[in-house]
């Protein structure tokens, strides 16, 4: 049994790693890796394995950093089935079909701006029509229900407790190679406890190797307790002088537990009850009616509030804009309001043109929820940067920014710690979905409280299990 990384090694999107097994390919997630749009398109134009020879893929969430490239992989050969979860499937039907929609009208415009220079893509990596094709591969699956995936390779999906619908795949192998039965976990994105809406992370209590995500391997967050009175401080203060709060987020997760914070803060008075919310993201929007329909996924203290007269999802504050010109005119709002839009790292999307819109304003306030990768726009207003570049034109930062990792929907370290320790019989431990000062110290500390090998994955080097 081999594993090896073609993506997320040293680096934290574009997750895909390929299983091989009893003469079987097994690829675990196929993600677009994210940050300089022409380096990215090249990354995820070239796989480094033949899509061809890929028998099945097990896809752990929806997010695009894990999901989005499969329609590229069913592009150039892949035919075999794509397993996830119910709620993952039905957020793929709609996030890979967004993806694609994005990808055309960006190489549509790079192709009128820069036609006549190669540091632009003027194609698109696929198109509607090839994400449509790659969602008849997939196949939606229950929590906690054992399938097999191959021959002698079976899975169950455990919560993971990030997103809605993520799942960790606990993997149960029998390698005719060495006659040896063994426990795989990978962990895909694990998620925090108490993090509001959707339950807890399952606790893993006994497996031989583990894959696992480090994207916080070296930083605690804030408790979400924390985290939302201090929403509530940057909101007030951002409207005492008349500005807009403007939160670059992900349309998936992010987007409903803020509108959920949010919702709180106004019914304990925490901010004002007039200010206008506008979720100003049409993935965001679709996403949120798919919340609405799985409410079996949510804590048990949560249901009773979204069953009720008070659903944060419908609270009269919130306009869901649904069409461009709802859009556009949000440039022309005057007054205090909060804008929540995608995407999450600034790099597509409508929040470009709030941001455009915006960020030169010393009044308004730029609120970071998210992780933000390597040379995204996010990284670089995270990063305290003078000036961004917005489309083809620079802008000065003056409108404040201000960071709160306690909205993460990932583990931080101590997470992470918690939650290697308490699985039993690990022999070895691999890390994958974090940047070096992230996974480097992570790596060191589980070396000193387990008895595990522990390894940081690098991109194409295959390690013998």
């Amino acid at each position: 049994m081999e594993i090896t990384s073609y993506g997320a090694a040293h680096e934290v999107t574009g997750s895909q790693h390929l299983l091989q097994v009893n003469g079987k390919n097994i690829l675990l997630d196929c993600g677009l890796f994210q940050g300089r749009r022409k380096e990215a398109f090249d990354k995820n134009s070239w796989f480094g394995f033949d899509p061809k020879d890929i028998d099945v893929m097990i896809l752990s969430h929806a997010h695009i950093d894990h999901s989005g490239n499969i329609p590229t992989l069913v592009k150039k050969g892949f035919q075999g089935v794509v397993y996830c979860t119910e709620a993952t499937q039905s957020l793929c039907n709609i996030m890979l079909l967004d993806s694609a929609y994005i990808q055309e009208s960006d190489a549509e415009y790079m192709a009128k701006k820069h036609s006549d220079t190669a540091l632009y893509p003027l194609e698109p990596l696929y198109r509607i029509e090839d994400a449509e094709f790659a969602l008849k591969s997939f196949k939606g699956t229950p929590y906690n229900e054992t399938f097999e995936v191959t021959d002698g390779v079976k899975c169950t999906f455990r919560e993971a407790g990030h997103v809605l619908g993520a799942a960790m795949l606990e993997l149960e192998i029998h390698d005719k190679k060495d006659g040896k039965k063994k426990k795989l976990i990978y962990t895909g994105d694990l998620g925090r406890s108490h993090l509001p809406i959707i339950r807890d992370p399952y606790p893993i209590k006994k497996a031989d190797y583990l894959i696992c995500e480090s994207t916080y391997g070296n930083r605690t967050h804030e408790s979400i307790e924390e985290g939302i009175p201090a929403l509530a401080r940057v909101i007030n203060k951002t409207v005492k002088r008349g500005g807009k709060i403007i939160i670059p987020a992900f349309a998936l997760e992010r987007s409903q537990e803020l509108l959920y914070s949010l919702h709180l803060l106004i019914h304990e008075k925490k901010i004002p009850d007039n200010l206008p919310i506008f979720l100003d993201s049409p993935l965001a929007n679709a996403i949120t009616d798919i919340f609405k329909k799985h409410i079996e996924l949510y804590d048990k203290e949560i249901k009773a509030l979204f069953k009720g007269p008070h659903n944060p999802f419908t609270m009269r504050q919130l306009k869901q804009t649904t069409d461009v010109e709802e859009s556009k005119n949000l440039n022309f709002f005057i007054g205090p309001c909060i804008i929540i839009s995608a995407s999450g790292m600034c790099e597509a999307g409508r929040i470009r043109h709030h941001l455009k819109n915006n960020i030169e304003d010393p009044k308004n306030t730029i609120v970071v929820v998210g992780y933000m990768a390597e040379n995204t726009m996010g990284r670089k207003i995270v990063d305290g940067v003078k000036q961004v570049k917005i489309f083809d034109r620079m802008y000065d930062i003056r409108a404040n920014v201000v960071i709160m990792e306690s909205f993460s929907a990932h583990a931080d370290m101590n997470d992470i710690d918690g939650f290697i320790k308490s699985i039993k019989g690990l022999k070895k431990v691999m890390l994958v979905h974090g940047e070096e000062d992230q996974s480097g110290p992570l790596a060191k500390r589980v070396k000193e409280y387990t008895d595990a090998e522990v390894t940081i994955m690098t991109p194409q080097v295959t390690i013998d299990l």
